[in-house]
């Protein structure tokens, strides 16, 4: 079955049967276009696209978050491994236990971190055996770019910890 628009043209639509083919409605008023399907498309892409958006705010943003972690501990074995270098000097000269020196390795801690540009840290000196270490912990602020519009915070705090100790023996 088929219908014919002013100016002749001719719309037809599917019909219930494989064969049979209906007249679609004309919108109300002159010079409006037939109705059909136009639309429906474009309003799944809109809903799908912020799916696909979401799924790659997490790939890049998880990534981003995952370097940030990395970054920490490895700022945090770097300046532990600095202040394990801080022993105390006048009593290794004298013959005595070479230990690490606790002021001059939070001075080479907190240098070493400020130069790279790390901000938040802690230092601790647990004693294991008889040995004194050190404990480092790095804060690393990652901010967020994709997911912040998702309804996540737009920065996430990661940190790294890493723990040294003076070697005192020859190779």
């Amino acid at each position: 079955m088929t219908a014919r628009a002013p100016g002749g043209a001719v719309h037809t639509a599917p019909a219930d049967g494989p064969n049979e083919r209906r007249a679609t409605t004309p919108a109300a008023g002159p010079g409006r276009r037939w109705r059909g399907d136009e639309g429906r498309v474009s309003l799944f892409l809109a809903a799908a696209m912020i799916g696909v958006l979401a799924i790659i705010g997490l790939a890049f943003d998880g990534a981003g978050q995952l370097r940030s972690r990395q970054l920490a501990d490895n700022l945090a074995a770097e300046a532990a491994r600095t202040g394990g270098q801080s022993i105390d000097r006048a009593k290794a000269i004298q013959g005595g236990r070479k230990e690490i020196d606790e002021a001059a390795a939070r001075a080479a801690v907190t240098s070493y971190l400020a130069a790279a540009g790390a901000t938040g840290h802690s230092v601790e000196f647990p004693v294991v055996d008889g040995e004194k270490l050190i404990r480092v912990q790095v804060t690393v602020t990652y901010d967020r770019y994709l997911l912040g519009f998702f309804g996540f915070g737009a920065a996430v705090t990661v940190s790294g910890e890493a723990t040294a100790r003076a070697l005192t023996e020859g190779p």
